[in-house]
């Protein structure tokens, strides 16, 4: 009789362990209590600042406001956060020396303690605005076409943008990387010229191959470009450079030559459209409609210059099959530290990923003190993540991201959480089996509020305006 007892018990205790191990790390975590978090407050006295207490649960006040994390609900997978790495970006942090050259970009795209993690960046296929100049990669004199693109030249690549790279791969070999064209060859369009104009269509299979081009030149240096964007912001003409295409454009563009040129070269970039702002949900839905255009389209890319971030939740019950991208937000300079934190993590980190995005990048990494360089008519004034003067400054944008990015990483997933009294928040199960919560006190005041999780609670507090990123 005491032997069959042992036995049974040993058996319920070989079940417990069972359902624990099944529920996985999170579960255990929030069992144990340990909850760290870390905080940036818009008076710069916390920046992205772990806190010394770890948070049990358990011990909550009952009158509090309460966020509930709820991991039975289950949405989009995060591919990344971060910036876009201009080519002005990519010469201001070549500029600096070996050591703080490798200081930096340890810092930005390292998973060590003290970096932020970036996992994700877009990059311009040619010269953006925020390039020093411009130029594509097959410029040509007046009268002269190169249809099979023979001349296709990346040479201007080779002193800054693509060592680079080179160096942040090293550092991050997993980073996804998007690129966006400003502008096709002047050659190949209707005004000649770097600003405005559109692609002709007798020259819609030659830009293809450009885009082919492209793809297997950064490929043969060691760069794999996860995704293209057929034309940053395709509906502002007065860019330099910019080009200027209609949805009907795109569409037809897409399912005539960049898919069927894609795919019998055997390039695998997926291929985004629209690339702009969320006032005009139905340009990519109008390209999502055309069945033959929609086999080639991995999903549509959003800017927020116009428009509310909830757009992207328009664009996704259309196609839910269908990704959706968050590519460009500038801050612009000099900006108001404590009102930007504010409103791009509430509006960006939050409601982007809430309306279904994978993925949040800030318009830029670099810039010196003066927003330069950038190209004549270009942005004047816009405020890099960090700024290089050859010392190198961090701005809001680097505490915006690395909010996300820090403790977000590729593979997590969105999972659901209620928005309560002022505190924009929105979670995440990570690969490693933690969740991320982060929040935004928008209230002007301090916040005590709960978290709940399966069942138990843990009090907390904000400042207000501050951000917090909670793990457990």
């Amino acid at each position: 009789m005491k032997k069959n007892i042992l036995f049974a018990f040993a058996i319920a205790l070989s079940a417990c362990s069972a359902k624990r191990d099944a529920t996985g790390p999170a579960r255990s975590a929030a069992s144990n209590g340990g909850v760290k978090y870390w905080i940036t407050k818009g008076d710069k006295t916390a920046l992205l600042e772990e806190q010394p207490a770890v948070l049990k649960f358990g011990t909550a006040q009952a009158t509090n406001a309460i966020i509930t994390v709820d991991d039975t609900q289950k949405f989009q997978t995060i591919d990344g956060f971060g910036y876009t790495l201009t080519g002005g970006s990519a010469s201001l942090i070549n500029a600096l020396d070996e050591k703080a050259k490798d200081t930096l970009l340890q810092e930005l795209f390292s998973t060590k303690k003290n970096s932020i993690g970036v996992s994700y960046l877009r990059i311009s296929i040619g010269g953006s605005d925020l390039s020093a100049e411009t130029f594509t990669y097959n410029e040509l004199p007046a009268g002269q076409t190169d249809i099979n693109q023979d001349k296709f030249s990346m040479s201007k690549e080779m002193t800054d943008l693509v060592p680079v790279l080179k160096r942040i791969l090293a550092i991050n070999p997993d980073l996804k990387i998007l690129g966006s064209p400003w502008t096709a060859p002047t050659w190949m369009k209707t005004n000649h010229s770097f600003k405005g104009g559109s692609l002709k269509p007798e020259y819609y299979e030659s830009y293809a191959k450009y885009l082919v081009k492209y793809v297997y030149a950064m490929k043969t240096q060691g760069i794999t470009i996860d995704a293209i964007t057929i034309q940053n912001e395709p509906l502002h003409p007065g860019n330099v450079p910019s080009m200027y295409m209609e949805a009907k454009d795109q569409a037809i563009f897409i399912k005539t030559a960049l898919g069927p040129v894609f795919k019998s070269a055997g390039v695998k970039t997926k291929i985004i459209i629209y690339d702009h702002n969320a006032d005009r949900p139905d340009y990519p839905i109008t390209i999502l409609d055309d069945p033959q255009a929609n086999q080639y389209a991995d999903g549509s890319a959003f800017h927020l210059y116009g428009g509310q971030i909830t757009a992207l939740s328009k664009v996704h019950e259309a196609h839910p099959d269908k990704n959706l991208y968050f590519t460009e937000q500038w801050v612009g300079g000099p900006g108001k530290f404590d009102e930007d934190l504010k409103w791009h993590v509430s509006t960006l980190i939050i409601g982007a990923t809430r309306n279904w995005s994978r993925n949040v990048l800030e318009w830029n990494l670099a810039a010196d003190p003066l927003y330069r360089p950038h190209t004549a008519g270009g942005c004047t004034t816009c405020l890099g993540a960090i700024t290089i003067a050859p010392e190198v400054t961090r701005n809001v944008a680097y505490y915006i991201i690395g909010h996300a990015s820090k403790f977000v990483r590729p593979g997590s997933y969105r999972i659901g959480s209620n928005i309560t009294e002022g505190l924009q928040n929105v979670a995440f199960r990570t690969p490693d089996g933690k969740t991320a919560l982060i929040v935004v006190n928008e209230n002007p005041a301090e916040k005590n509020f709960n978290i709940n999780y399966n069942g138990k609670e843990v009090s907390t507090s904000l400042a207000g305006g501050a951000v917090a990123t909670y793990v457990w």
